[in-house]
């Protein structure tokens, strides 16, 4: 049976990132806060806890989730052949909604899918989710909804499609306000000769190109929502 904490409660708050890392631990999945959406979240390195995540969703291996990280900082450990560019994208928007997908580092021992040798990062910037990042290390992170559903945009939303596969549920109120789009994160390819948007979300075209003004926009949306 799933739990639900409130963390704008003080005690509930001690309690929930406590629950949420040890069912992590045990290699399953909890549902967090981001700045964007609700996120369900796993144990990047757990092919156990991913391989839950996405039967959570109904996803598949085609579709692996990407990773929040902390900080910046851990892009290097994750990532390898990071164009200058890209680190220039993540000094302006991180923590924030930007998503870089980046060449992966053939050495770790981890396994989000069918990946084609890449990973997609992001830092998000809510107090929470920054919180549990730093004691757990990178988390496989997708949207809080069934495949093909709207992204959970509170709790209630998320207990609602994922129910008990999620061992705990960390409340952090409504993202967005009553009547407001929530978008989700800005998605940047960064693995190709010129960086391009693959969906536009959080972070506009014409923010990215005061930073890159050379940054390619796909015109598409991908066909999932990423925390």
């Amino acid at each position: 049976m799933s739990t639900t904490f409130s963390v704008s409660n003080e005690q509930e708050h001690v309690e929930g990132i406590a629950a949420a890392k040890a069912a992590l631990a045990e290699k399953r999945c909890i549902v967090l806060p981001t700045d964007t959406v609700y996120g369900i979240g796993a144990d990047a390195f757990s092919a156990q806890g991913v391989a839950m995540l996405l039967a959570a969703k109904g996803r598949n291996r085609t579709m692996p989730p990407p990773v929040l990280i902390a900080q910046s900082a851990t892009m290097d450990g994750l990532a390898r052949d990071i164009p200058d560019e890209a680190r220039k994208l993540a000094e302006a928007f991180w923590p924030g909604g930007l998503t870089l997908i980046l060449h992966a580092q053939p050495s770790l021992t981890w396994d989000l899918g069918e990946t084609r040798g890449t990973v997609a990062l992001r830092v998000p910037n809510d107090e929470t989710a920054l919180e549990l990042l730093g004691q757990t290390g990178p988390l496989a992170v997708s949207s809080a909804n069934r495949t093909g559903n709207p992204a959970a945009l509170n709790i209630e939303q998320a207990l609602e499609q994922l129910g008990d596969s999620v061992d705990v549920y960390l409340d952090g109120g409504p993202r967005g306000e009553e009547g407001d789009d929530v978008l989700p994160s800005t998605i940047i390819d960064c693995t190709g000769q010129h960086l391009s948007v693959v969906r536009s979300g959080a972070i506009s075209i014409e923010e990215l190109r005061v930073v890159v003004p050379g940054i390619l926009d796909l015109g598409q949306d991908a066909p999932e929502t990423s925390a």
